[in-house]
Formats: C-alpha cells, sequence, structure tokens
C-alpha cells in the first residue's frame, strides 16, 4: 500500500514537472491566478474549513479559526499579488571596474525552482498549508501538500477543494499517515518546507539530503518571556495569557516559559491569572477554549504536570469558574502554571504545546540572558518592559528566530516581516520579500563585452608584466 502512494506521488511530481518545463516562462497573470484561486477557495469554503477544523480538535472556535486560518491567510494572499511584480524584477549588481565601463553587465534574475512539497502540521491546518502556498505561487512554482494526520477531516475537506480549484500539475493534496509523510519527504522536490517539531524536522532534512533537496524547516522550542522590572504586569500578564490559551498553547511560538524578577513573581502570576479569567470565566463549555488536539497530547501534557509536582513544583491552576474537569472527556484543560520549577522537571527539558506555563525568577536580567544562551535558540522572544537600555540587552545579548517586544506570537502576524527559526528552532523562513526568495532560484546572469577582458586583464597566458600588474591592483 506504501509502494502504491509513493508510485502515485511520484506521478504527480512528474507531471507538475513537466508542465512546469514546457510553460516556462510562465507569465505572471498566472501566477496571481494562481493565488487568487486559493484566495477564493478559503473565502468561499472558510466556514465548512472552521467546522472540520472544529470536529478534528474537538472545540475549537469558528471565530478563532476564521481570524487565524482563513482571513489571515486570505489577507497574506492578497499582500503577495501587490508586491510580487516587485519581488519577481531582475536585479541589477555592480561589476568591478573597468569592466562597467567596458560594457560588462550583471544582474540576479529570481526563478521558479520548480515543484515545491509542503509538510503542513495540526495546529493551523489550513494556515501552514495554504500562507506558504501563496508564496510558492507567487514564485512561480507548483506544490504538493502533505497535511497532518491528526486533523483528518480538515486534510480530506482541503484535498478535495484543491482537486475542484486547481489542476493536479499544479497542486496536489496526499493525505494519510506517517508512513505516507516519510514516503512524501524523500521526494527529490526542489525545495520543501516543513512545519512541526524539532525531532521530526530532523528526520525530514535527513530524508531531504538523500535528493539534496533544500528544505525550509519551521520548528519550535521554549520560546522565553523576559517580564522586566519596568512592564506593566497587569497588561503584560492578559498578553501572555490570550498568546498562551490561544489554540490551547497550541502553537509553535506559544510563550513556553515566563522570566520574571524575583521580588514581582506573585504580581506576573497574577496578572496572567487575571487575564486568563476576564477572557475565560469558564472553560469547560466555553466554544471561545479550544480542545486539546488528541488523547495522546492530553495525557502528556497531564504527565509534564504530574512530573513537575512530583518534583516540587507549586501548581497553580487558572479555572475561574472552579469547574471539574475530572468528570469530562473534553480533552479540556485549564491554563496550568508552574512555581518553583528545576531544571530536572521535564516541563523545563521539552516544549510544552499546551496550556501550561513554568516561571521562573531572576535576581538581575543578565542572569534570564544567560540561561537562554545556554539552551537551543528559540523561535520566538518576548521582552515586557518600558526600559530602553534593559530591552536592548537583551535583544543584543539573545539569538531567537524573532522578537515580539510588549505582546507576545505578533511578530509572525506581520506580512514583510520574515517569518523563521534559528539552529533547533529551525531554517529558512517565509513571509515578506524573503519567502519570496526562499522559493526562488537567485540566478546569477554575467554579460562579458565584445572587448578580449581576459588578455587585457592580464589572465591569459603567457602571463608576465600584465599578469603582475592585475595581481597587485587587484591586491590593493
Amino acid at each position: 500500500m506504501a509502494d502504491e502512494r509513493k508510485s502515485e506521488m511520484e506521478a504527480v511530481m512528474r507531471k507538475q514537472r513537466a508542465a512546469h518545463h514546457q510553460m516556462r516562462p510562465e507569465p505572471m497573470a498566472l501566477r496571481k491566478d494562481r493565488i487568487e484561486r486559493a484566495m477564493k477557495l478559503l473565502t468561499d469554503h472558510g466556514e465548512d474549513l472552521c467546522k472540520v477544523m472544529a470536529a478534528d480538535f474537538g472545540n475549537r472556535s469558528p471565530h478563532q479559526s476564521m481570524i487565524t486560518d482563513i482571513a489571515g491567510t486570505v489577507k497574506f494572499g492578497r499582500y503577495c499579488l501587490k508586491h510580487m511584480d516587485k519581488w519577481a524584477r531582475a536585479e541589477k549588481r555592480h561589476v568591478q571596474f573597468p569592466l562597467g565601463l567596458l560594457g560588462a553587465k550583471a544582474e540576479v534574475r529570481y526563478e521558479p525552482k520548480g515543484v515545491v512539497g509542503i509538510l503542513s502540521p495540526w495546529n493551523f491546518p489550513v494556515n501552514l498549508a495554504f500562507g506558504p502556498l501563496m508564496q510558492i505561487f507567487a514564485a512561480g512554482n507548483r506544490a504538493m501538500i502533505k497535511p497532518s494526520e491528526f486533523t483528518e477531516k480538515t486534510s480530506l475537506l482541503t484535498k478535495e477543494l484543491v482537486e475542484e480549484y486547481f489542476t493536479p500539475d499544479e497542486c496536489a493534496v496526499f493525505t494519510g499517515g506517517p508512513e505516507v509523510a516519510a514516503a512524501f519527504s524523500e521526494l527529490p522536490f526542489d525545495h520543501l518546507i516543513f512545519t512541526g517539531s524539532t525531532a521530526t524536522g530532523r528526520k525530514v532534512m535527513e530524508a531531504a539530503a538523500k535528493n539534496l533537496v533544500p528544505v525550509t524547516l519551521e520548528l519550535g522550542g521554549k520560546s522565553p518571556v523576559f517580564m522586566g522590572e519596568s512592564a506593566d504586569f497587569a497588561k503584560a500578564g492578559e498578553r501572555v495569557a490570550l498568546g498562551k490559551m490561544l489554540n490551547a498553547g497550541q502553537i509553535c511560538l506559544a510563550p513556553d516559559y515566563l522570566y520574571v524578577p524575583e521580588s514581582k513573581q506573585d504580581e506576573a502570576i497574577h496578572g496572567v491569572w487575571q487575564g486568563t479569567a476576564n477572557m475565560y470565566p469558564t472553560l469547560l463549555d466555553n466554544e471561545d477554549y479550544a480542545s486539546v488536539v488528541t488523547d495522546r497530547h492530553f495525557d502528556r501534557l497531564q504527565e509534564l504536570v504530574a512530573d513537575a509536582r512530583d518534583k516540587g513544583a507549586e501548581v497553580i491552576e487558572v479555572n475561574p469558574g472552579n469547574e471539574d474537569f475530572g468528570g469530562t472527556n473534553a480533552r479540556k484543560m485549564p491554563l496550568t502554571i508552574l512555581k518553583n520549577v528545576t531544571e530536572d522537571m521535564k516541563a523545563m527539558q521539552e516544549e510544552i504545546f499546551g496550556p501550561v506555563l513554568p516561571v521562573k525568577t531572576y535576581g538581575h536580567i543578565d542572569e534570564a540572558i544567560e540561561y537562554v544562551n545556554e539552551h537551543d535558540r528559540p523561535l520566538g522572544l518576548y521582552y515586557f518592559g518600558q526600559d530602553s537600555n534593559e530591552r536592548e540587552k537583551v535583544l543584543t545579548k539573545t539569538i531567537s528566530g524573532g522578537v515580539t517586544v510588549n505582546d507576545v506570537i505578533f511578530h509572525v502576524s506581520m506580512e514583510d516581516l520574515p517569518f523563521g527559526g534559528v539552529g533547533p528552532s529551525g531554517m529558512g523562513s517565509y513571509h515578506g520579500v524573503e519567502g519570496f526568495r526562499e522559493f526562488s532560484h537567485a540566478r546569477s546572469v554575467y554579460t562579458q563585452p565584445k572587448i578580449d577582458v581576459a588578455k587585457l586583464g592580464g589572465f591569459k597566458p603567457p602571463y608576465g608584466p600584465a599578469t603582475e600588474k592585475a595581481v597587485k591592483t587587484m591586491m590593493r
């Protein structure tokens, strides 16, 4: 069965590549038409997609899905349409003196790579498939998508809709479990983008390496929140709560742990508690609050909390409605704050990806900076405070994929900023002009003038005084 699926995927790839070669150079109007069709697919079927996402999660707010997966992605498509002519223009480059005077020319052309694979995750199943797709199309490529098996209904509807709006040689979707994903990641794409965990990212990169396929990896990690002494702890707490509770914390950029001044720990925790209570006075029957996606993920989060409690953490459940979570199988989990955490706790070793929030304290901000630098480079880093010197110290002394100051997560929603990780949190980026370039080949084109440049420059044997002169000139 697995071999059958692999053959099917290989056949589609051959079809896409043949169409790509045959139609080069494709007019910009055709690229734009593909983006417009992707936007129309989302606009026409947004409500249906929100329904299947809710069914896949058990509970997920259609309003939240509309913002994060549908409207945000359509808006990004519009951004690409607006800028792609400028992105696609050839760039003139400088040639060394005196070649320019003699008529030499240099330019960089941004050309389509060909067939790009998208391995998309379950947490934002529409956004993280169609977001990259917009820029893959803008760059003039064709696409094959393997969505997550954890959001099975969404994946099946995505496949149906893509078949309705696109021909198989433009875009195709392949559903299935881990064996399909493994076969997909071994295909000889011209580029592959994967969004998911660091552990799976390693496997994807290893599989892609067999065919020397360039990869964009959007991974995760433990994104820290620095709260400075000068932070407004009530406001900061509410913003952290919003970022941590959105999608029940199942976001690669979710604030993973808080780092707060020793003297302000209780104030910081209260800010998060109050912010959560304001937005979610109840949780169990609250449509605004998402469920954890599967029993396996839910059990893992419960184990993180139990492990921390066993090792001495103080566990604070933010349960404003005093609801009983024991008698439900809805996979709803209240925000669980962990105080007095230590390094041997799993919650401080693994990316949390759910509504659990460890809190660490520092005597001086340098301790927090040092701690973050000793660990894997995170996808996001967040700083709250009004002290510009302290903010710059945190930003210049740490490394992360991106940063939001005085809030969390928002940098990913800025269409003109590149989004990506660094080290174990990923490589490469999309959004902005950088995304267009990620899915393009930067091709150098140099045009030689009629004059014999090699002879003039002393590069032609027999070597002699002209050569020596050239060497001296080059080393000046």
